[in-house]
């Protein structure tokens, strides 16, 4: 281990400090700041190609969609719905919370989608005398593995045209990931319920809190004033998700032949984009929306800001993978090769420092598909990719994801806290749980199939 290497390594893991310690768009500045210093400082190449732009046009096109909804009003539609999913069935929030963020986040292909619904878990919870901290955690890890198996998210489409060459369908890969990584949580959810006090009463900060008057009693089922506008933008967005997955299952080979589509002319990427696009054009016309607003709502900001974040800190990490893919490689066939688990730790610790799916995905999996050999002529190996993928969701072990963050500071009960020594915060635990499961779940099940 050589000097430089020690400089590169505090470079890449200051930069990303760094920003952290500002937080939001801040991270995504420091990566920048951090390929500088490794460009210049450290004389490592360094290309704009090496940011993952189909991964960043992909979450701005969906973005872009759902901020039409969201100002046309069809997320409050949505968690309308949601919150009567919630109150109709209170005792069993610990399951129905991860499982509204799941598929809210399967449907939308962002996991900022659980913002919207974090509240009505903190209300039902606290109406139920049960600490926000387990249903929240477990919602918001769920949101997270649930870009796995999204069908229109950025980590989905890149790592499905990866594997399809491969002899992995768009519609087999989406077989595996969805009841993997969906079982995975409500195992978690399981586990996470019986081994937590959940007795709201006991908490001693909750008690100090309220004795301050910092806790606010619950106020029941939100009014909202639900639209024919916003229902009718939500009912775009879903036949314009539908009509990805059908298209992008028509144009995925299955034993190389392909399914319907043989002359691909619009290929996936190209496919949601331009489909995203045109479900935000349909329903500004449509539902009659104010288009200059749409870059006030939230998720607009939201979805930006994460956009940066990508560019940042994916560049900074591919720079410093590129700098050292022999030696990856090599580290990958000896591991991997010997146990085939160890590459969902790879992916694990890389998805912690380039925090998001997508961009690990793409920054991992071309180098472990050259060290393990995997070829169209020589297949076998990629269902070690395909069954390791959920674990690309790290995201939640740095306490400094916008969701993990938001869920802190919604539960004005202080259940759901960060700890002193950082890594010891309330959604270590059902993290963990949830992508070992789902890795596992996802092993056994390729391999049946394999």
């Amino acid at each position: 281990m050589d000097i430089m290497f020690i400089v590169q390594v505090i470079i890449l893991l200051g930069s990303i400090f760094i920003g952290i310690r500002f937080g939001g768009i801040a991270i995504g500045y420091a990566g920048g700041l951090g390929v500088i210093l490794l460009g210049l400082g450290c004389g490592m190449f360094v290309d704009t190609k090496m940011i993952p732009w189909d991964v960043v046009l992909i979450i701005m096109a969906v973005i872009a969609a759902i901020s039409a909804m969201q100002l046309a009003g069809g997320l409050d539609y949505m968690v309308k719905i949601a919150e009567k999913i919630l109150r109709k069935n209170p005792k069993h929030i610990n399951f129905l919370a991860p499982t509204v963020t799941y598929f809210l986040t399967i449907l939308a292909g962002t996991g900022h989608t659980a913002f919207s619904m974090m509240p009505v878990i903190v209300e039902v919870a606290k109406e139920q005398g049960i600490k926000p901290k387990a249903p929240l955690s477990i919602a918001v890890v769920s949101s997270q593995i649930a870009i796995t198996a999204s069908p229109v998210s950025a980590a989905v489409v890149y790592l499905s045209g990866v594997l399809e060459p491969f002899g992995w369908s768009y519609p087999a890969l989406l077989a595996v990931w969805i009841p993997t990584t969906y079982i995975g949580c409500m195992i978690t959810a399981f586990i996470i319920t019986k081994i937590t006090d959940l007795d709201l009463s006991k908490d001693p900060v909750y008690l100090e809190r309220l004795k301050q008057g910092l806790v606010t009693p619950p106020k029941g089922a939100k009014n909202m004033t639900i639209t024919k506008e916003g229902k009718l933008s939500v009912l775009i967005f879903v036949v314009g998700v539908i009509f990805i997955v059908l298209y992008a299952t028509a144009i995925s080979k299955i034993g190389g032949k392909p399914v319907l589509v043989e002359h691909v002319m619009v290929n996936r990427d190209s496919a949601i984009i331009g489909t995203m696009l045109t479900i935000a054009t349909l329903i500004s016309w449509f539902c009659k929306i104010q288009v200059s607003k749409i870059t006030e709502t939230s998720v607009f900001k939201s979805g930006m800001v994460a956009s940066v974040c990508v560019i940042g800190v994916a560049w900074l990490g591919t720079v410093f993978v590129n700098g050292y893919t022999t030696q990856i490689k090599e580290l990958s066939e000896q591991w991997v090769t010997a146990i085939p688990a160890l590459l969902a730790v790879v992916y694990f610790f890389a998805a912690m420092l380039l925090y998001s799916q997508a961009a690990t995905a793409k920054a991992i999996t071309p180098v472990v598909v050259t060290a393990l050999g995997i070829t169209a002529a020589d297949p076998h190996n990629a269902y070690m990719i395909v069954a390791s993928f959920a674990a690309v969701s790290a995201l939640f072990v740095l306490p400094t994801y916008p969701t993990l963050l938001g869920a802190v500071h919604m539960d004005d009960t202080g259940t759901t806290r960060i700890g002193k020594y950082v890594f010891n915060h309330a959604f270590f635990l059902p993290g963990i749980l949830a992508i070992g499961i789902s890795v596992g779940l996802a092993f056994v099940m390729t391999g049946i199939m394999g």
